[in-house]
C-alpha cells in the first residue's frame, strides 16, 4: 500500500503543482470491493470547486492511464478544511498568527499537548503564545511535534444597533 500511495502522492503533486496549487495530503483507506482515494488540495486564498474537480479529472485519468491502483478505487478531491493539518516547517511559517493545536511524540517541559497561536519557527522549534496562559511563549521541537492543526476561529460577536 505504501508503494500505491507514493506513486499516487507523485501523480497528484504533479497535477496541482501544474496548476500553483498545494497537495496538502493524501489517504488511502480500503473500502469494501474497493479503496477510497482522498487528496486533499489547497491554494493561497483557499480553493474553488471548479480548482478541485479539475485535479480530480486529470489525477483519474492518469491514474487510470499509468495503472497505479490496483482493483477498483473512489477518487475524492477536496480542500483541507479550516482546520487543515501542519505537516512541516514551511506551513508552520505559512500560518503564523494562526490558532493551532499541537501534540508531540514525548514530554516537552512536561506536557504534551497545547493549543496557541503560532508565532514563528526558530532555530528548529515552533514557537506559540498561549492565550490560556496569559499568552505565555512556548517552544516545541518541530522534530517532537507528532500532530499539528490549525484550531477553527469564530469572529467575537460584535454589538450592533437595535
Amino acid at each position: 500500500m505504501a508503494d500505491v500511495k507514493e506513486a499516487v502522492r507523485k501523480v497528484a503533486e504533479r497535477v496541482a503543482a501544474g496548476r500553483g496549487f498545494e497537495l496538502v495530503d493524501v489517504e488511502i483507506k480500503n473500502a469494501p470491493g474497493s479503496r477510497v482515494v482522498r487528496l486533499f488540495v489547497d491554494k493561497e486564498g483557499g480553493i474553488g470547486l471548479d480548482d478541485l474537480q479539475s485535479v480530480s479529472e486529470e489525477v483519474s485519468a492518469i491514474l487510470d492511464a499509468e495503472d497505479h491502483i490496483p482493483n477498483a478505487y473512489t477518487l475524492e478531491v477536496s480542500s483541507p478544511g479550516l482546520d487543515r493539518p501542519l505537516r512541516n516547517e514551511a506551513d508552520y511559517r505559512r500560518f503564523a498568527g494562526k490558532l493551532a493545536r499541537l501534540s508531540s511524540y514525548e514530554p516537552v517541559d512536561g506536557r504534551r499537548q497545547w493549543t496557541g497561536r503560532l508565532v514563528a519557527v526558530e532555530d528548529g522549534d515552533v514557537v506559540l503564545t498561549l492565550p490560556s496562559e496569559g499568552d505565555a511563549l512556548c517552544r516545541i521541537p518541530l522534530d517532537k511535534i507528532a500532530h499539528g492543526r490549525l484550531e477553527v476561529e469564530f469572529p467575537a460577536a460584535g454589538r450592533g444597533k437595535r
